[in-house]
């Protein structure tokens, strides 16, 4: 998907700057992703975290401020949903501007049937799905969902998956070259997705299994 002269260059753009314009540089990156202008964050965090598995910089706070751009990018979809409702929201999906935010009918229908499926813990649950990922906020804020509520599972999904990322690149950023580095992210992300993926849904099973049966018990 990314190529490894794109990581490179990250990596090396990272290197040219100040610590602390990292940190800003990954959290406004990680705003950008979450919000309706998708952007991969295996190309922010995983960077970040090189420098700091070679101590250019401080791997909890690189955590900290992709989790805050995370859920701040979660805000601006939420609140925008909220405000102009379902209508506009499909309009501007159906419009050339949302195609060229990667936006489209199709998927906010997904990710609305998705936290129709699944309830508030989607907002949780959906960080870690690929494509639902950017997208899970929209149907939240079309509900009207709690924003407490919303912002915490909001924060649990984005620190999860920041997490993954992290150790993920300062774990490979020990051993690997920055031109060899983003082939080994890819391959191990799409594993990870897969794992998620499985284990959300052996989850999801057991909910509903659990609650089936809750529901034969009572009407004994």
């Amino acid at each position: 998907m990314f190529s490894s002269f794109d990581i490179a260059s990250i990596i090396n753009w990272f290197l040219e700057m100040p610590e602390m314009q990292v940190y800003l540089w990954v959290m406004l990156l990680m705003t950008i992703e979450s919000s309706f202008i998708p952007f991969p964050s295996e190309i922010v965090v995983p960077p970040a975290a090189y420098l700091a598995a070679n101590q250019r910089a401080d791997i909890w706070l690189v955590l900290l401020f992709a989790t805050i751009g995370a859920a701040l990018g979660a805000i601006f979809n939420y609140a925008i949903s909220w405000w102009l409702g379902r209508p506009i929201v499909y309009r501007f999906a159906d419009s050339q501007l949302g195609h060229m935010c990667l936006i489209n009918r199709e998927k906010v229908e997904k990710a609305e049937k998705y936290f129709e499926e699944h309830g508030a813990l989607a907002t949780l649950i959906g960080r870690l799905v690929p494509v639902i990922r950017q997208l899970i906020s929209i149907p939240a804020g079309l509900s009207k969902m709690h924003f407490g509520k919303f912002l915490l599972y909001t924060i649990l999904g984005a620190g999860i998956w920041n997490s993954i990322l992290a150790t993920l690149g300062f774990v490979l950023g020990k051993t690997l070259k920055p031109e060899m580095f983003m082939a080994q992210i890819e391959r191990y992300n799409s594993i990870i997705s897969d794992v998620i993926l499985i284990l959300c849904a052996v989850g999801i099973g057991f909910l509903i299994w659990k609650t089936y049966r809750h529901k034969a018990k009572a009407k004994k």
